[in-house]
Formats: C-alpha cells, structure tokens, sequence
C-alpha cells in the first residue's frame, strides 16, 4: 500500500483511497461490530439531557482533556532564553511528543533532547542516562545553559535531579560553570502551564544565585507567561519602546518560534540574553501578563527577590488601559498620544462590529489566563458567556473569574465548569446551545458534531497556519480578535443563506 512518488497524497485524501476504505471495511467486519443504525441511535442518544447526567458523573476516565501536560509547557519556557536547549529526563517517546505539538502549532522547528530512559533506567535510576545524555548534549549543540525538565517514569522512581546535576558535573559532562537549571515536571499532576512556571522559577533561581545588588538596575521584568502569540512579545517591546521603559522579557520566545527562512540554520534564536536574565533581580518591579502559568515564579519573586510583583492582562479595551496605567505609574513615564490614537481605532472598529456581536451566546474553554482575558474582552461587546470550561482550573482562579462575570450584566447566567474536559462540553453544547465556541483546534469536532461556529483563540491552533503571528494583547490586540470573532458569525450566515432566492435575500451586496 506504498505511496505513488509520481503523486503523493496528503493526509486530507490519502486515507480516501481504495486501498485504505477496503483496510477500514475489513477491520469493521473482524471487529464484528454494531450495525450502523445502532450506532447512529447511540449517537443520537448522546446528544441528550439524560446522557449529560450520566456524563458529567463519571468520575474515573477523561474524555479529550483540554490542557497539555507539564513538560511541555517547562519547554517553552527554556527556548526563550538565549542558547538554551530543554533536556527531558525520560524517554525518547516523550520529548517527541512535546516537540512534535509545539513544532505542528508554530510551524517551526523546537529544539529538545532526552536522556533516552527504557527497562534499565525505570529499574536502577536515570543517573547514568542523565550523565550521558548531558555530556552528548553539550558536545554536539554547544548550548549556553541546559534546561532540564521530568516526565512521568523519572518522578515515579524518584530521580533527584539537583543530586544528578552535580554528580554529571563532578563526571566532567559539562562544565562546572555551566547553566543547568531544573524543574521537576510529572505529567500526572497539573499541566503544561504549571510546567512553564516551575521551569521560569528554576531557571531564574539558577540565574540570579548571588546576584543581588543594593541599588535597582530601574528596569521593569515582563513576565509573559504561558502565551503562544510570538507577536504578543513584539507588541509588548513596541508599547514599552514608545513609553521608554527600560526593560527585560524573562522568557522571550518570540525570535525562537517565528524565526526568519535566511537559508542559515540557527538553534538557538533570539531569547533573553542570560545575563539580562540574572540581573532581573536588581530590577524596579515586576509585571506578569499571566497570574496562573506563573503562581510559583511570582511568588520566589516576591519573597526571595523582596521585589514587587503585579498581574496585569493587556487584553481588551479595559485590560490595555489598565496595563498603560501601571506601566505609568511604576515608571513615571507618560502614556504617548501614538497609543491614544491606536486605542481610538481600536474602540472604532468595535462600535462597527458591535451589533453583530452584541447578545451573542458563547461557550469558551481553555487555559484560566487565556479565558479570563478573552472573557473580558467579549464582554465589553456585549457578548454573554453561557459556558466556560477550564480543565486546569483552581479556586483562587475561579473566583477571580466569578467577580469578573459579576461586575458585568451580560455574565451573570454564565456557568464555570471547573476540571470538566471537552466531552463534557459536547454534552453542554448539544443541550444547551450557544452562538459561538471560543476555543483551540480541539473545538473542529464540536463545531463538526454540533453546528456551533468555532473561533480558534489558544493553543495549539495546528489546523490553521499563522495565529500565532498576530498580536491578541495591546489596542492592535483589540483589533485582531474582533476580527477573528465577527468574521466567524459572517461566514456562519454566509453558509446559512447559500440558497438564492431561499435563504440568500438580505441584498447586502446590491449595488
């Protein structure tokens, strides 16, 4: 059944071809299973009240969870400082993975090594694999720090990575001067944004050891946390450029994952320079643009650093002015008439689009950070949340979000389905039904399964190309998503009124 080279087909028709529908018939006829009505009635059967019940009550098995699992996240982390490479203590399987989902989501190539753990590692201890594996590292990618990150089989033996990391060095694997932080990062709790904040926590703890001075450097630390829009960095340098803010993004991975095709192959691109990085300790304060991916970090910042440490989301009309405002206020600098204008057109192009956005019914899941800026940003327009499903959730996180509904009176009927995964949604969405979906690529079954419309705003987003190269942050922030949600209810009446003369008699194109 090899491909034809003369005509290579693509996954979208590879699987339509005579070869691969006779393969599907015989597995259905060995499997011996249920006729196709039957199915088709169990189908039916799911879309109703009394399957949800039995749904949301199970309580032992997740059905498409909606969050990534640690180390991915701890990944991110460490490809945005300068020339490092994510080593993963665990198997070859794993790191796979994490760097296969990043590279589908950007389309660009992300850098990671394992220690290459089997049978032998799972029995006696990784120390061996991490001796070796760090050695060949050094060797053959000449990194400027390793950032070394768990997966599931090395915590459930308990390799102790501190203790390894100064045994492989004592070995002579890399230098005794080198950057190796680490994060112990199990799969098996939390998710890949607790993985991002463990690692930026052990990355600057690494990089700061010994570094506080008695005077501020007067810069300002911008934390952008656990964000997949390479140009949301970009925006956040530009707004802080027109300010005049002296600044250092810890973990900028905006060079790294959207890098220029020069026809030079560089590993490590951009990131924030290692010694900017060790000096974030001197600096005036602290903004993260994220609370939940960097709980852990801001709280080391806080107590060992003694630096102040705020959140502040630039997302939305409200979001960005509050934003500016902070930056104001930390800086003394004046906010410039450049920003003014851009938050002029931003407010424009939303009294344009309000009508068509305005009362719209809207389900939404993802990451908390993400929900609650986008939440805030579709109730500015009048839009009304109905369900919001956050499968990495928390109480503090929960609460936030109920006030943020609360001070709006189009988010008061709205429901948090906290833990809750995307099959639990399904169930919500066919018995309860919305306008809109708000949410990553995941959501194209539900959108295929139910109807609704899908808005892709997250990660990963891999069945669409370039996302990630627009700003969501900022007033040109504002502009982009408005698009991307107005746009979605366009082309849903464009398919809905496809028949001339029957459903197509708007006459919004006459002359």
């Amino acid at each position: 059944m090899p491909q034809n080279p003369e005509n290579i087909k693509d996954h979208v028709e590879l699987f339509h071809q005579p070869e691969y529908q006779q393969l599907f018939q015989n597995k259905k006829e060995f499997e011996n299973g249920h006729t196709a009505e039957e199915v088709q009635r169990v189908a039916e059967w799911t879309k109703s009240w009394e399957y949800r019940e039995k749904n949301f009550a199970r309580e032992a098995l997740t059905v498409n969870p909606a969050k990534g699992c640690q180390p991915l996240g701890a990944m991110l982390a460490a490809v945005g400082f300068e020339g490092t490479l994510p080593f993963v203590q665990g198997s070859q399987g794993c790191v796979a993975y994490f760097r296969t989902h990043l590279t589908r989501h950007y389309k660009e190539p992300i850098s990671g090594v394992s220690s290459s753990m089997t049978e032998d590692a799972a029995v006696f201890g990784g120390l061996q694999n991490m001796i070796d594996g760090l050695a060949n590292s050094y060797q053959l990618y000449k990194p400027k720090m390793i950032a070394v990150c768990t997966t599931c089989m090395a915590e459930v033996i308990g390799d102790d990575l501190s203790a390894f990391i100064n045994n492989a060095k004592n070995a002579g694997s890399v230098p005794q001067d080198l950057p190796v932080p680490f994060a112990h990062t199990p799969s098996f709790v939390g998710s890949h944004i607790t993985g991002y904040d463990n690692m930026m926590k052990g990355i600057l703890s690494a990089l700061t050891e010994g570094k506080k001075k008695s005077t501020s450097n007067g810069k300002i630390n911008f934390m952008p946390g656990f964000d997949t829009y390479a140009e949301n960095t970009r925006e956040l340098k530009r707004i802080a450029s027109l300010m005049g803010i002296d600044y250092t993004v810890l973990s900028d991975t905006s060079d790294y994952v959207d890098s220029p095709n020069d026809g030079e192959f560089n590993m490590y691109p951009g990131g924030t320079k290692l010694e900017d990085a060790a000096d974030s300790i001197n600096a005036k304060a602290t903004v993260a643009l994220q609370a939940y991916s960097l709980s852990k970090t801001r709280e080391y910042i806080a107590k060992d650093w003694k630096q102040p440490v705020c959140v502040s989301r630039p997302w939305g009309i409200k979001g960005t002015d509050e934003f500016l405002m902070k930056l104001s206020e930390l800086t003394g600098k004046a906010i410039p008439e450049e920003l003014e204008i851009e938050r002029g057109r931003a407010v424009d192009a939303m009294t344009d689009s309000h009508a068509w956005v305005h009362g719209k019914r809207f389900a939404i899941y993802g990451d908390p950070d993400l929900v609650y800026s986008v939440v805030s940003f579709m109730l500015e327009l009048g839009a009304e949340p109905v369900h919001i499903l956050v499968h990495n959730t928390n109480e503090a996180f929960e609460k936030e979000l109920k006030a943020l509904l609360d001070s709006s009176e189009f988010g008061k009927e709205a429901k948090i389905w906290g833990g809750k995964d995307l099959w639990h949604l399904r169930s919500l969405l066919f018995t309860e039904p919305v306008d809109l979906l708000i949410g990553n690529t995941y959501g194209k079954y539900l959108w295929r399964d139910t109807g609704i419309p899908l808005v892709r705003i997250g990660y990963p987003i891999m069945d669409r190309h370039h996302y990630h190269r627009y700003a969501t942050i900022g007033y040109k922030g504002v502009i982009n998503l408005l698009n991307w949600v107005v746009n979605t209810i366009f082309e849903e009446i464009d398919r809905n009124t496809n028949v001339a003369g029957k459903t197509d008699i708007s006459y919004d194109l006459i002359r």
